[in-house]
């Protein structure tokens, strides 16, 4: 499925208009709750049957529940996972010539690494981070960012001392499983946001400008414009996910509760790679040699429409209209992800591809190049 995706990094008005309008980089709109005061002047009747609650016309007396141990409060599962990853959830407030993007970071380290997604600093300028129970930004700088895997790695300047989030497990997560999302939702005054739902789906692939994402989480929790770069979690607080997109309604096409996060194994993945890039170290992406289409008939995997002269694709034995089926245990449904998967190798490393050729079903091995300047 090919779809333009709906970044969720900058808060919409609040408005009787389900579309959301995006701060700063798409107009600067103020942000207005307005309260309506009901009622008013009753009459002199109702003033006078008020009592202190003890006694009189005014009724019997109010009646206050026991006080509340504060040890015990937010005791239900959402709110102990919540508890877990709030120290570690921050906001983050991106300057761009066109503007202003608020999104949501997660602390990977204790002197101040913060990952995000890349769209949310995308072309900053200017970087700062605001830490949970805090109300002063501090100054912050993009590292390294990869627009490809929507991800950025961005370092809070001096500061020690934080508290860093636990990432799962990645064969952790199967679809059913509960999850919670948090981060700070249309930019509204406070802490973080936090909704639940489930895993709806794994494995989604997105694609977008910067060619596609894959390996994505589907959920049903509620994301929305500020959550960009915020956590997934599960229930014992630790990160499947950093959300990233949510797939609204269009003219032909009906959609609710479909949000997507990037997986923990990607992010972890990603993580280390721009780690390396922030020392200077450039990566080279690897290169099979093919172009794509996706299957009119009905069925999954991707087609292969041309196969690039002396390329790793040719020397493996790759045709025109084979379909790709598989590629290192990984199902391919569409050419998004077999983009992504290619995308992410690295040259020299061997991938195994099974395809399916005149109805048989066939194996063969190529080992990546890296991808020629453009």
């Amino acid at each position: 499925m090919s779809f333009e995706p709906d970044w969720i990094n900058t808060p919409p008005q609040l408005t009787t208009d389900p579309a959301p309008r995006r701060k700063g980089r798409l107009g600067s709109l103020a942000l207005a709750l307005v309260v309506g005061l009901i009622g008013g002047f009753i009459g002199g009747a109702f003033a006078d049957g008020v009592t202190d609650g003890s006694t009189g016309t005014g009724g019997g007396p109010v009646v206050t529940a026991a006080k509340v141990d504060q040890a015990k409060v937010g005791n239900t599962s959402v709110a102990k996972a919540a508890a877990v990853i709030s120290p570690s959830v921050v906001t983050v407030d991106s300057l761009a010539d066109d503007g202003e993007s608020i999104g949501t970071g997660i602390i990977i380290s204790s002197d101040g690494d913060v990952v995000t997604n890349a769209h949310v600093v995308e072309d900053s300028t200017e970087v700062r981070v605001v830490l949970n129970g805090e109300t002063e930004p501090r100054k912050a700088r993009v590292l390294a960012a990869d627009a490809g895997n929507d991800l950025a790695l961005v370092r809070i300047e001096n500061v020690t001392g934080l508290t860093a989030a636990t990432f799962a497990d990645p064969a952790s997560l199967a679809v059913g499983d509960q999850v919670v999302a948090v981060g700070y939702a249309l930019d509204l005054d406070g802490g973080a946001s936090v909704t639940s739902g489930i895993i709806s789906a794994l494995n989604r692939t997105m694609q977008n400008e910067d060619g596609a994402l894959n390996a994505l989480i589907q959920t049903d929790a509620a994301i929305s414009s500020g959550n960009s770069g915020g956590p997934l979690i599960n229930m014992d607080g630790h990160v499947v996910g950093i959300n990233t997109a949510v797939y609204r309604s269009t003219d032909t096409s009906a959609a609710n509760n479909i949000g997507f996060a990037i997986s923990v194994g990607e992010v972890k993945r990603v993580i280390e790679v721009l780690r390396t890039e922030a020392t200077g170290e450039k990566r080279s992406q690897g290169y099979l040699g093919i172009a794509l289409s996706d299957r009119t008939d009905g069925g999954v995997g991707a087609v292969v429409s041309e196969v690039a002269s002396d390329s790793p694709a040719e020397r493996a034995g790759l045709k025109v209209r084979d379909i790709i089926l598989q590629v290192n245990d990984q199902p391919i449904t569409g050419q998004g992800a077999l983009i992504g998967i290619i995308r992410d190798a690295t040259p020299d490393d061997e991938v195994e591809i099974v395809l399916e050729r005149d109805g048989e079903r066939i194996t063969v091995k190529a080992t990546l190049v890296a991808r020629p300047s453009e």
